[in-house]
């Protein structure tokens, strides 16, 4: 009776943009486009913002940014987070800085082409340069926090923050490995991840049978591996020089 009553009466939970994503990933190539047709002003907007200028459609940052935010719609699933635009945003900010600074590099090398024996040339070029260099590194700078905020947000759908994390990381760096490695073992087997996504809890019972860490350990650490696991299922850049860090040391 319940499904009938929710076709009759349209009853039942609203569509969201998650939802279409999902559509559009399983071949809805209409979708897909009427969908990027649509977010064209959200694309402009966190384009202008790393650029730190309005950007129109005809301008080569709103199609790098156009680009990413197709790459974020193929790329998302829920283990990236709740929200698809949080994801998008990241992804389309990183895109632009790369472009940045691969269009500072070819700049760099047309400079260096160019009669250099000019001092006021070669003066106004390593003012050019260092200035650049600033601006990538803020802009840098304000995605690691963005990264940060958009990882917080996944803690709390597990009921964690960040402080709680931070309190209780392993103090010694071989039970950090340990604990790394469980999260990688977990991330890297569909069955563990999705267990893992969907129940907001480690599989212990699975776990445990494939790691030499015991479950005492597993259960003492719980937080911590949940965390690096959300990491290396997202999409992290900076997050995960912290794991390299980690596993490097």
């Amino acid at each position: 009776m319940k499904p009938l009553l929710s076709v009759l009466f349209k009853i039942g939970r609203k569509k969201t943009l998650e939802d279409t994503v999902l559509r559009i990933q399983q071949g809805d190539i209409a979708l897909q486009n009427e969908l990027i047709e649509q977010y064209k002003p959200f694309v402009a907007k966190t384009v202008s913002g790393v650029c730190k200028r309005y950007i129109q459609e005809t301008d080569d940052e709103f199609s790098i940014g156009l680009i990413a935010f197709n790459e974020a719609i193929e790329k998302y699933t829920k283990e990236k987070g709740s929200s698809l635009l949080a994801f998008a945003e990241l992804i389309i900010k990183r895109r632009v800085i790369d472009y940045i600074r691969k269009e500072a590099r070819m700049q760099t090398l047309h400079l260096h082409a160019c009669d250099e024996e000019n001092e006021d040339f070669s003066q106004t070029k390593l003012e050019a340069n260092l200035s650049l260099d600033e601006y990538v590194r803020q802009m840098e700078q304000e995605l690691r926090k963005d990264e940060i905020v958009h990882f917080h947000q996944v803690l709390q759908q597990f009921d964690m923050t960040l402080s709680e994390i931070v309190e209780q990381s392993p103090k010694h760096a071989d039970a950090r490995v340990n604990a790394i490695e469980v999260a990688q073992f977990i991330v890297h087997h569909e069955e563990l991840r999705e267990k893992l996504f969907k129940k907001k809890q480690i599989p212990i019972r699975l776990v445990e049978k494939h790691v030499t860490v015991s479950r005492k350990t597993i259960e003492r650490n719980r937080k911590y591996i949940i965390a690096i696991a959300i990491v290396l299922a997202g999409d992290y850049v900076y997050l995960k020089d912290y794991i390299k860090g980690v596993l490097g040391s």
